[in-house]
Formats: structure tokens, C-alpha cells, sequence
């Protein structure tokens, strides 16, 4: 049944404004990622959060970061987040909060594992408690400091701070900011090789080439209290492996490499993935000790093996790297179970020892390696012999030289807690909603819910419009649909201060602009026909002519005559002609794509000092003495605006796309377009290239027309916006995005050069110019 915000109003009343705004911006992402139960927690822990903070950002954050924090360890993980930062409230300011709630997607996605978050979660308290002034500077620098620890890891760099700095609130702040070389050299000290979290991707491919079929793996947090991970293991189908791996050296840990952090998880997924392909039957433990079930362990980890190399070859290879070699060890019980280990795996390893003899003896005379019982009817025989040897007692703890890569066996024994079916619905994550286009016909004939709604598990659609049999040239979706709200886009932002992207920092909304009287864009061109006089030459000039002839060239496609004429009355005058006597046919193609974004802050609705009209009519006016010259030359372009509210609601209009001819909808778009709130310019950079990269043009270029510096309500410091929009500008030109501002700030020398380079800015001293020289300049820019 389909959740509907309209439901929840007596909550919605007690928001304030800017919250009711987001979340109904925010309500369409959040109901194809959280089912009706997740729903009904999300808006109730807003209205907590709302209840218990002191400022609106708190509740802000929480609307834009929950559902992004649900997509990676899913919706229960938001009844978590709620739960903590409303214990957290006593112990902090809101500023953390709101950093607790911003950083909890990137904390999930590095750790991949609602219990792991909620692990993250009790150490965040626990830091609170023992070091309170560093937890601000542990979360600004979570990224960092994920990419390099697992949770473990992370638990002891803090903690060792913490302890290290408890009444030294100076040093404090320089270790958890990372200020200072002991937090350097505590960080290299607890850092992993390879984390899970980096290499997920690649072992879930590494597996379906394999066997053609889907694993599920899950990172697993190790020892806190020292760098040891857990063993893998299988639980519910699902294959649990430590959180990282360091470089696997041998038994001894000597300097030479053995094997990649990588080739340990390679070697790991693929022995219990191949328990999940052969270990068909569960073993059951009746009447076997501690030692015989080690031992028919052992047998089975072998016959699985036996069977994917006999499918894979390769993987022999790469299971023996972590075998060690024991025979000149003392006949100890751990030392022969791991040489009949590795006697079991390798025909080619020789090892004369009478139990590793008959070891081999018993497995291969086997008839069936196939048998559902293989591994007792070989372990079994095989731990009764144990005593003929001599051995002493066994415990579970001697065998610390057994291979790395294998798991705890507790897949194969048969356990009366074993329900297959909530295996299946654990591992197989059916709450994730499926788009699907369809034809009509499949949507006529298989719909099974006609009143499903924004929660179903999968939604059909139609890739065109639909319309009715009369010819009335209105479909259905016009008669009868309703808008559906565009989702909300997630930028990073640019902290100068600590040198790192604030990962998912901005939310850009984009709105659909409203229409306006398209009687004002024809005023305007009447008003301006001188320019658009002048503008007629030069915008022939520089319509794409086809082919040209380039005369006096060296070398060419054909004689220039009068070049060969002029050569010839040289040569009879006994002069030195000029070789240039050939034409060279070239073909004119313009390949240019054009983003003329618009800064629509409060600030244009001023008027011009001495006028009767605004920045924002100027600013319209030149768009569109713009567009009437760039339609005829033919460049595809594309008039964007935008405007902001704090970094959760960057409004972003677009009054003429790439694909949309500049006709009455687009000029009707930009009579109606106003000036509101203020200027959070990196994030509209941002935006509006991601747009541009989508075009196929070699040279691809955003104008960007504003009359002020970046500024937006929620941040004090001046440079921040700057070095931000500076950033954005280095981004897009690593993309191949040349970025050009138009400024009307007579003041802006001081701050648009360091933004945009020395180059690539004009300041235009009176605004009145703007509608002549933009044109101008967009041609001087692509001639």
C-alpha cells in the first residue's frame, strides 16, 4: 500500500518551512528506497529531531542523508541514526549533529553493514565521552580516514588519541584534525592493506565469472583491540569476510610478499563460494569430538576444493600460496593437520609421515567424491587412527598455521536453528523497486495491480506517450497524470580549511520554471533591433559555410590561377616567384555546445542605479538577443538559472534545454523567471556540467552570468563559497569543460581572477552593455 506525505500533515504542521519544502522534494527518492514501514520511521525520526534540536540544519541534513544512508545498509539503520543523535543531543552542539547526520552515508558505504554501523554509532558515543572537543574534527576527516582504517582501525587511532591528549585540549584538536605527526604516524600504524569495501565490486565479479551466479558478501569487523580480522564465514548463504586485509607475508611474516591483499580475498571468496556450490548436505556432528569434527572439516574444505579445480585449474595456484610447508616442524598433532591440508590440495607435494599417507589413501580411494557424506566417511576412519600415532590431546586453538584464506567450517554441520527459507529472504534483497519499460500491449494484458502505487516492487512504464482513440491530440498523461517531482541531485563540496570533499554536502532541486507573458521577450527584441542589426553580419560570418577555398597554399587540391599567373610573370621577369600556388579545400564545421547558466539571486531584482529597470532584466534580455543569434548559427545551447537556500536546497531552473528548438514554451520560460535567495555558484557548476557532459561536442563551454560573489545563508566565511566555486571550475576543466563568468560586480577583480583564471572572466562596468556585449563575447569565445 502506497505511503502518501499527505498523511503524515499533523506532523507536517510542527516543521518549519524549509523542512516541508525538502521533504516534499526529497519524498519520491525516499519512497522507491524505504518500504511503508521505513517510510512512517523516516518522517517520525524528522519530527524527533525537530522536536529535540536547536536548529533547523539538523533536521535538514536528516531529511537529505536518511535515505541515502538506507540505500547502503538498509532502513533499519535510520531507527539508529535517530536513536543516536537524539542520545547524542546532551552531550554536544547541533553543528556536530548535523555533521554526525551529513557523514553517516559515507561511514555506511565504507563499512557496507548495518551492524557495522551501528558499531560506528557506539564508538562516536564512546568518543563523545573520553575526547568530546575531537569528535568535529574525526568526522570532517571520516573520508579520509576510511579509505585508510577499518572500524577496528579507526576505534584504536581514536581511542589512542584520546587517551594520549585527555587533559591536552590543544593537541586534541591538532591529532583528530590530523594536524599533527603523531596522528600521522598512529594512522600509518593501524592501516590496512586492501579494505573490503574497495575491492566488493571486483570479487562479486570475480565469482560470477567463476560459477555464473551471484554471492553474497558481507564485511565483517575484526578485533578491536588488535589488527587480527575474523575468520570468514557463511551464515544464511551469505559469505562474511574481515573488513580488510593487509599483504599476506607467510607464517613467519618476513619481508617478501607472498600474496596481495586482493588474492587473499580472491582466495577467500572463492573456497566458500565453493562450499556453497558443492557443500549440498549439511553434516550433522552426532557422536564426533572436537577433533573429528576438525578433521572432517578438513576433508570436506579438500573434496570442494578438489572439485573447483577440477573446473577452475588455476585456483590450485592460488590456494597453495597459503599453505605452509611444516615437515621439518616436530611431529606435533597442528603441524600434520596442516601438512595433510596441503598433501590433500597438492598431488605433487611429497610428505612421507604415515598419517599423511593414509590420509591420502583413504580420500582418493573414495568411490564417490560427489557423496553428500564424503567427508565423514574419509574424516571419520581417518581421526580414529589418530591414537596409533601418538598424539596428544587436541584443542581447537592449536592450529595456527592453518590457511588463511579458509572459513570456520560452520556452514557444513547441520543445526536445528537452520531455516532455509529466511536464508533465502536475507540474502535475496527484494525490496529494491525495478523501473521497467514496457509496450503497451504488455501493459494491457500482465498488469496485476492497477492501483499500486509509489511502493511497489516493480513499476512499469511506457517509453511514449499514450494517447486515446479519439484524435484529440492530448494523451493520457496530460488529461489524466500528474507531474511527477524530479529527484534531488547530491554534489560534493570543496572545504579549503581541511583540504577534502564534503561527499554529498550539496542537494540541487530542480524546478520546473514557471511561464511567463511571452509579450516581454517581444518587447525586448523590438527594443534592441539596432543590436540585433549589427549582429547580422557577424553572425553570417560565422555560420558554417561548408567547403572553403584557401588560396596560395604550398601544397593543395587544386591550382590557384592567379597565384600560377602571377608566378609566371615573376619567372619571366627573372624574379623569385612565389610557390604558393595551390588551393586547399577545407570543410567549416562548428562543434560547439553552450550552457548559459543564470544567477537568479535575490540581488538581480535591484535596479540599475539610474534606471527604471533590474539586473534581472538586463540579464533577460541578453539571454534572449543570445539565443535569437545562436539559433541561427546552429550551436546547440542550453539557458539554466539558479538560485539558493542553504546547501540542502539549491533551486536550479532550466528554461531551454539542448533538444529544444528557442520557441514561445522557452521564451514564455524566461519572461517568467525571478530573482530569489542567494548564490551557491560551485554546485550550480556543477550541475550544469554534468548536464554538458552529456552533449557529443568537442568544445563544450558553460557562460555564467551573475552580479555578485558566491554567498548563501548557511556559511560565514567568505572564502569558503570561493575556493568551493574554484574547485568546481578545476573539475569541469579535467573534463574538457571550459567555464567563462560574465560579472556585472564592479568589484569583483579581487576575487573572479582567483575563481576563474586570469583569462577567463570580463567585468562589465555598466550592466546597461550586458544585452550587446554577451553576444560578443560568446562569438569571440568559439570563432
Amino acid at each position: 500500500m502506497a505511503v502518501h506525505l499527505e498523511e503524515y500533515q499533523d506532523i507536517l504542521d510542527e516543521f518549519p518551512e524549509d523542512a516541508i519544502e525538502l521533504l516534499r522534494s526529497s519524498w519520491v527518492e525516499a519512497s522507491r528506497v524505504l518500504s511503508p514501514r521505513g517510510l512512517d520511521n523516516y518522517i517520525k525520526g524528522a519530527s524527533a529531531i525537530s522536536n529535540m534540536s536547536r536548529s533547523s540544519t539538523v533536521v535538514l541534513s536528516y531529511l537529505q542523508s536518511a535515505p541515502n544512508l538506507a540505500k547502503e545498509v538498509g532502513e533499519d539503520s535510520i531507527v539508529l541514526l535517530v536513536d543516536s543523535v537524539l542520545g547524542f543531543a546532551s552531550k554536544t552542539s547541533a553543528s556536530v549533529l548535523d555533521l554526525i547526520i551529513n557523514t553517516s552515508p559515507v561511514a555506511a558505504a565504507r563499512l557496507g553493514d548495518a551492524q557495522l554501523f551501528e558499531s560506528y554509532l557506539n564508538l562516536v558515543g564512546h568518543l563523545m565521552a573520553q575526547a568530546p572537543r575531537g569528535v568535529r574534527y574525526m568526522l570532517e576527516n571520516l573520508e579520509l580516514l576510511f579509505s585508510n582504517l577499518t572500524l577496528g582501525g579507526l576505534r584504536r587511532w581514536a581511542m589512542w588519541g584520546a587517551h594520549a591528549y585527555r587533559v591536552d585540549f590543544e593537541g586534541q584538536v591538532a591529532y583528530f584534525s590530523l594536524q599533527s605527526p603523531v596522528s600521522h604516524n598512529v594512522l600509518q600504524r593501524e592501516r590496512k592493506g586492501t579494505l573490503f569495501i574497495d575491492v566488493q565490486r571486483r570479487l562479486n565479479i570475480y565469482l560470477r565469472a567463476l560459477w555464473g551466479r551471484d554471492f553474497f558478501l558481507r564485511p565483517t569487523s575484526g578485533d578491536f583491540e588488535n589488527r587480527e580480522g575474523l575468520r570468514p564465514f557463511i551464515d544464511n548463504f551469505m559469505i562474511h569476510i574481515a573488513d580488510a586485509h593487509d599483504d599476506f607475508r607467510g607464517f613467519d611474516g618476513g619481508d617478501t610478499v607472498i600474496a596481495s591483499g586482493l588474492e587473499v580475498y580472491r582466495a577467500s571468496v572463492a573456497h566458500a563460494a565453493a562450499h556453497l556450490v558443492y557443500s549440498t548436505t549439511r553434516l550433522t556432528p552426532e557422536t564426533l569430538s572436537l577433533l573429528g569434527m576438525t578433521i572432517v572439516g578438513i576433508i570436506e574444505d579438500a573434496r570442494v576444493e578438489k572439485l573447483a579445480i577440477a573446473e577452475f585449474p588455476n585456483l590450485k595456484g592460488l590456494w597453495l600460496k597459503f599453505h605452509a610447508d611444516l615437515r621439518n616442524k616436530t611431529d606435533v598433532l597442528e603441524s600434520l593437520l596442516v601438512r595433510v591440508s596441503r598433501a590433500l590440495l597438492d598431488d605433487d607435494y611429497i610428505d612421507d609421515h604415515p598419517m599423511v599417507a593414509r590420509a591420502r589413501q583413504l580420500f582418493n580411494e573414495h568411490p564417490d567424491i560427489q557423496s553428500p557424506n564424503f567427508a565423514r566417511e574419509v574424516g571419520v576412519p581417518l581421526a580414529r587412527e589418530i591414537d596409533r600415532f601418538g598424539m596428544t590431546e587436541f584443542s581447537p586453538k592449536m592450529m595456527m598455521h592453518e590457511a588463511a584464506y579458509r572459513d570456520d567450517n560452520r556452514f557444513i554441520w547441520w543445526s536445528d536453528a537452520y531455516d532455509e527459507e529466511l536464508a533465502l529472504e536475507a540474502s535475496w534483497n527484494t525490496g529494491q523497486q525495478i523501473r521497467k519499460k514496457v509496450s503497451v500491449m504488455e501493459l494491457v494484458n500482465e498488469v496485476e495491480v492497477e492501483l499500486a502505487g509509489d511502493d511497489a516492487q516493480e513499476v512499469w512504464v511506457l517509453p511514449t506517450e499514450l494517447f486515446p482513440y479519439e484524435d484529440m491530440g492530448i494523451s493520457y498523461n496530460d488529461s489524466e497524470g500528474k507531474e511527477q517531482p524530479l529527484e534531488p541531485v547530491h554534489y560534493h563540496e570543496w572545504d579549503y580549511q581541511i583540504q577534502v570533499e564534503r561527499p554529498l554536502w550539496a542537494t540541487v532541486l530542480e524546478r520546473r520554471a514557471k511561464m511567463g507573458d511571452i509579450t516581454i521577450v517581444d518587447e525586448l527584441r523590438a527594443a534592441h533591433r539596432p543590436v540585433i542589426s549589427r549582429l547580422k553580419f557577424l553572425i553570417e560570418s560565422m555560420v558554417p559555410q561548408g567547403m572553403q577555398r584557401i588560396r596560395r597554399q604550398e601544397t593543395g587540391d587544386d591550382i590557384d590561377i592567379n597565384a600560377a599567373v602571377a608566378a609566371m610573370i615573376d619567372i619571366r621577369m627573372h624574379q623569385q616567384p612565389d610557390e604558393r600556388i595551390m588551393i586547399r579545400y577545407q570543410r567549416k564545421i562548428r562543434d560547439v555546445s553552450l550552457v548559459v547558466l543564470l544567477d537568479l539571486s535575490e540581488s538581480t531584482n535591484d535596479k540599475v542605479k539610474g534606471k527604471d529597470y533590474s539586473v534581472l532584466d538586463l540579464t533577460r534580455s541578453a539571454s534572449v538577443l543570445l539565443a535569437e543569434a545562436l539559433s541561427k548559427i546552429g550551436d546547440p545551447f542550453a539557458i539554466h538559472g539558479f538560485c539558493s537556500k542553504g546547501r540542502h536546497d539549491v533551486h536550479y531552473y532550466r528554461f531551454k534545454d539542448f533538444d529544444e528548438e528557442f520557441g514561445d514554451e522557452a521564451k514564455a520560460r524566461l519572461a517568467g523567471m525571478k530573482g530569489d535567495f542567494s548564490t551557491r555558484m560551485g554546485t550550480a557548476l556543477r550541475h550544469a556540467g554534468s548536464h554538458l557532459k552529456r552533449q557529443s561536442a568537442t568544445k563544450k563551454l558553460i557562460l555564467l552570468i551573475t552580479d555578485g560573489e558566491p554567498a548563501d545563508n548557511d556559511v560565514r566565511d567568505p572564502q569558503y563559497l570561493r575556493m568551493d566555486a574554484k574547485h568546481a571550475v578545476e573539475e569541469l576543466a579535467s573534463d574538457g569543460i571550459m567555464t567563462y563568468c560574465l560579472t556585472l560586480d564592479p568589484h569583483a577583480d579581487h576575487y573572479v581572477s582567483r575563481i576563474f583564471g586570469n583569462s577567463h572572466y570580463t567585468v562589465i562596468d555598466h550592466v546597461e552593455k550586458l544585452p550587446e556585449k554577451l553576444p560578443m563575447l560568446y562569438m569571440s569565445l568559439t570563432k
